[in-house]
């Protein structure tokens, strides 16, 4: 029991982990493609999501019969659907113009690169 107390470090030594991207130029490239993934997976959830309203609301037209109020409400639903999808579209194709005109690469947002600070 008195050895166990008497050593300088009980629990030995722990290596930092080393990474593929710790030593290259590579390293701002990690944090940009978790945002780069984020953006792509809340367009195409969009998408998704714009398909399954458009069936639903195509559903909707053909069951409401001779109701003018269902008819509107399936058209309200499909109108609603489209311009969700044209917003979509539009903050992409907006993105682009932006990343073009500030910082001279089109895919710059959509792609964004993070560059380390070089300490000296």
């Amino acid at each position: 029991m008195l050895n166990l107390l008497a050593q300088d470090n009980p629990f030995g030594t722990i290596n930092a982990p080393t990474s593929s991207l710790s030593n290259s130029s590579d390293a701002g490239q990690a944090i940009g493609k978790i945002i780069q993934y984020a953006i792509w997976i809340l367009i195409v959830g969009a998408g998704i999501y714009a398909l399954f309203n458009f069936i639903i609301a195509g559903y909707d037209f053909m069951s409401a019969g001779d109701d003018p109020k269902k008819v509107a409400g399936a058209w309200a639903k499909i109108w609603q659907t489209a311009l969700g999808l044209a917003v979509a579209a539009g903050a992409l194709v907006l993105a682009g113009i932006f990343g073009q005109l500030i910082f001279g690469n089109a895919t710059y947002i959509l792609n964004p690169s993070i560059t380390p600070l070089q300490l000296q």
